[in-house]
């Protein structure tokens, strides 16, 4: 796919996507527009909309009208009836053509589709052999479904006849599809969800409660079963979606109309492959109401741009704070909007921030390797920050793949005795991939192989798109399937949220870089092994002495609370762990003015995670006050507050500077 295709999202499309052949029912329809009907004195007002009906219509004789007898109804039930035949052929011919655009965009492409492009099926196989060689397991899980079936036909039944019946089963906390009233009201789609959610329930506790198989496989198994089950939701499929029908009814076949319409914009915006918008990403735009505070970019070479941003106070502390952010995402997830930007906070505070904003790589730079980024990373940035405040350490930070790169250079120059790093603090961040999260089930070696070919297509890079979609896959209700059935089911435009566009904003990866990344971390975990060699030395994060505070979130899905902590236990200097509410985004970016979640403290490091939870105390809202104060105490005295347009390093731009605007 070309990436210059995909770079700017094309505006929806107006409502005149096709032309519906001429019928009875648009002739009609045209003339009722020309000239509306005036109704008789004694005619009925027009009826409001209909409830959804549970039986579906008798079928009418052949030759009749698919809307029954149309004489006995009145102009205006009329038009309605014709105006949805209009709009239902309208959302027909606006799919049909956006499809044909697609399979035309694809024709010239090598095949692409593969019958197990997870590579699940060898695990698949394997957890069900496990299960046919335990029958007597698979039959008490039969009969245990069956009298679900059964109890929920009785509640069914008795719900019918007028009686109260609590659900056989529940949605979890925090399931969103069957959020709308009629899931419960109508007994008819009452029973089609707790039907789904008792088989889905089923296959997934099926597959989980198998025994004698490699953990890893059976989280693969586990994983993309749960995607399955997901994917078959009755919330995801127009007939049995109340919401959507609904919409339809409402608006006379007009949502579907639009829906289809948001459908061939997504296509046109993915060059014929299906890109589904998540916000309305008109509405942003980089450096003017996102990556807003003020600062300079005072350095670059060809991997980065350092920024370095404006005081907010008279003094600041004397030792400078230097921010490295994934390269995966771009940096202002730390400055999305003035009231939870964690870098105008940070200045607040007394600090002064600086923050690598990373290049998003093209087919140049697709051989430029980890150690690159770290010598062209955290090397030069540390190096030119001390140039610019005039001193001999920093303190740095961390955040997920930035935090495990931090971590490598932290390890490097502890063996090389450099000691211009006083203190490191990691924001959900890997050093010991044993119990990494769900990209873990990504990358064994067939899969990386999968992904070393799309890179070579790519002319070495893997795309931002092949990024976001997997990072989507890891939260596909929340992710896809929400935005699958708003957009199109339901045919609204998604909302504006900053987060969002954001998450879409994702950067390329370079070919070398990356398979290093996959291999040496999740496939082999080298570094928590003690076995990772980079620039002629084997690091060991024993070796590293200087103080360092561990974030790790509740619900981190990518960088699990458990992971996290056995990295902690890796540094061999004084290290303070702790553990905030939410997760791998809003459990880092959440500001003590929002009085959201909570976070967690225990001064004790103990061998396990459940140990240090027992002991741990919980306070409420934002843990960025307690991460504050353990900085400031290792920051220095206070010094007149640092221009960036005054220090040695000469400004070059404006922040947030030229990198962060490229898009993939």
């Amino acid at each position: 796919m070309s990436i210059d295709r995909v770079a700017s999202p094309p505006k929806r499309r107006k409502k005149t996507a096709a032309t519906p052949p001429s019928t009875p029912a648009t002739k009609t329809a045209k003339a009722a527009a020309k000239t509306p009907p005036k109704p008789k004195a004694s005619a009925a007002p027009p009826p409001k909309t209909a409830k959804l009906a549970i039986e579906p219509p008798p079928v009418p004789p052949t030759g009749a009208s698919p809307f029954g007898d149309l004489s006995s109804l009145n102009a205006t039930q009329r038009e309605m009836l014709e105006t949805l035949s209009v709009n239902l052929a309208r959302a027909a011919l606006t799919a049909q053509g956006a499809l044909a655009e697609a399979a035309l965009r694809q024709a010239d492409r090598p095949a692409a589709l593969s019958p197990d492009p997870f590579h699940v099926g060898p695990a698949l196989g394997e957890v069900m052999s496990r299960l046919v060689a335990q029958p007597d397991r698979m039959m008490r899980a039969q009969a245990d479904l069956f009298t679900r079936y059964m109890d929920l036909w009785h509640a069914t039944t008795k719900r019918m006849t007028g009686e109260t019946q609590d659900p056989i089963v529940q949605p979890t906390k925090g399931d969103k599809r069957f959020l709308d009233p009629a899931w419960s009201s109508n007994p008819m789609f009452d029973v089609m969800k707790q039907s789904y959610l008792l088989t889905a329930n089923w296959l997934n506790d099926l597959v989980g409660e198998v025994e004698g198989v490699e953990p890893l496989t059976k989280r693969r198994v586990e994983f993309f079963m749960k995607m399955l089950t997901d994917a078959f939701s009755p919330s995801n499929f127009l007939i049995s979606n109340p919401e959507a029908l609904r919409a339809i009814a409402e608006s006379h076949g007009e949502s579907l109309v639009k829906g289809m319409e948001n459908f061939a914009a997504d296509l046109e915006r993915g060059a014929g492959q299906l890109s589904i918008s998540q916000t309305d990403n008109t509405q942003f735009k980089v450096g003017e109401n996102v990556a807003t505070a003020p600062g300079k970019v005072v350095y670059q070479n060809e991997l980065i741009q350092l920024l370095q941003f404006s005081p907010t106070t008279e003094q600041a502390h004397e030792i400078p704070l230097l921010i490295f952010p994934p390269w995966i995402n771009k940096f202002y997830i730390l400055d999305l909007r003035p009231e939870n930007s964690m870098i105008r906070w940070l200045t607040g505070q007394g600090f002064t921030v600086f923050v690598t904003s990373w290049v998003n790589p093209d087919q140049s730079l697709s051989t430029r390797t980890f150690e690159d980024y770290m010598i062209d990373g955290v090397y030069a940035a540390s190096q030119a920050v001390m140039v610019q405040c005039g001193v001999e350490r920093v303190n740095t930070v961390g955040y997920c793949i930035g935090g495990t790169l931090l971590s490598c250079a932290l390890a490097y120059m502890a063996a090389k005795g450099d000691k211009r790093i006083a203190s490191a603090t990691f924001f959900a961040a890997q050093q010991d991939f044993s119990e990494a999260g769900d990209l873990l089930l990504f990358t064994d070696e067939a899969w990386i192989g999968d992904v070393e070919k799309q890179m070579d297509a790519e002319g070495g890079v893997l795309s931002g798109k092949a990024m976001a979609d997997t990072f989507n896959a890891l939260r596909a209700n929340d992710l896809i399937w929400s935005f699958f059935v708003n957009n199109y089911l339901i045919g609204k435009e998604p909302k504006p949220f900053d987060l969002l566009f954001w998450n879409g904003d994702q950067t390329r990866m370079p070919k070398t870089l990356h398979l290093f990344y996959l291999r040496e971390f999740y496939k082999e975990n080298k570094l928590a092994l003690k076995k990772l060699v980079l620039g002629g030395e084997t690091l060991d994060l024993a070796n590293v002495k200087i103080p360092v505070y561990v974030q790790s979130s509740k619900e981190d899905h990518i960088a699990p609370y458990r992971s996290v902590y056995k990295g902690a236990k890796l540094f061999g200097g004084p290290t303070t762990f702790m553990m905030s509410g939410s997760g791998h985004i809003a459990g880092v970016i959440n500001a003590p003015v929002a009085k959201k979640y909570q976070h967690w403290t225990n001064e004790a490091l103990p061998p396990t995670v459940e140990e240090w939870i027992a002991g741990a105390v919980e306070h409420p809202g934002s843990w960025w006050e307690n991460w504050a104060a353990w900085l400031a105490k290792r920051s220095g005295g206070m010094v007149p507050a640092r221009d960036p347009a005054k220090g040695p390093l000469k400004p070059l731009e404006d922040a947030p500077g030229s990198f962060v605007k490229v898009r993939s």
